[in-house]
């Protein structure tokens, strides 16, 4: 299980250092072998390949209806390897369609992570705490 948040930047050729913590138990998992997706929410999502598989099943499974979904999550798909030194590239196409510049966060999201742009992450947090807390987690409790 992935959690926690890592401010990280990505450098000038569009890498991403994954943090160490993460690292060793993603290269035990599953080799370093990552997929790198959209999220319909404006950041991607990274998961271990195994995890990527399943989720692609379902994914192409969807009915008709779903194709547009079906683009989104499956066409932006790529498939990537840490590197020696536990960094990832970040095509180009997938930079701009989370509007990845230079200061990320990378968010543990159980069995995956969410990368987006710190700017954008901030924004989406007000907008949740100015909203208030949803109906689906009125009788959430610690």
């Amino acid at each position: 299980m992935f959690q926690g948040s890592s401010a990280l930047s990505l450098d000038a050729k569009g890498r991403l250092t994954v943090p160490s913590r993460h690292r060793d138990a993603l290269v035990a998992q599953c080799e370093g072998r990552l997929t790198l997706t959209r999220h319909p929410d404006g950041c991607l999502m990274l998961f271990p390949r195994p995890v990527w598989e399943v989720h692609r099943e379902r994914i192409a499974a969807l009915p008709i209806a779903a194709r547009q979904w079906q683009r989104i999550f499956l066409g932006s798909a790529t498939d990537l390897e840490m590197d020696g030194a536990g960094r990832i590239l970040v095509s180009p196409e997938l930079r701009q369609a989370a509007g990845l510049t230079k200061d990320v966060m990378l968010l543990g999201m159980g069995s995956h992570f969410e990368v987006w742009d710190a700017h954008a992450l901030a924004a989406k947090e007000q907008e949740a705490l100015a909203a208030g807390i949803p109906e689906a987690l009125a009788n959430f409790s610690f």
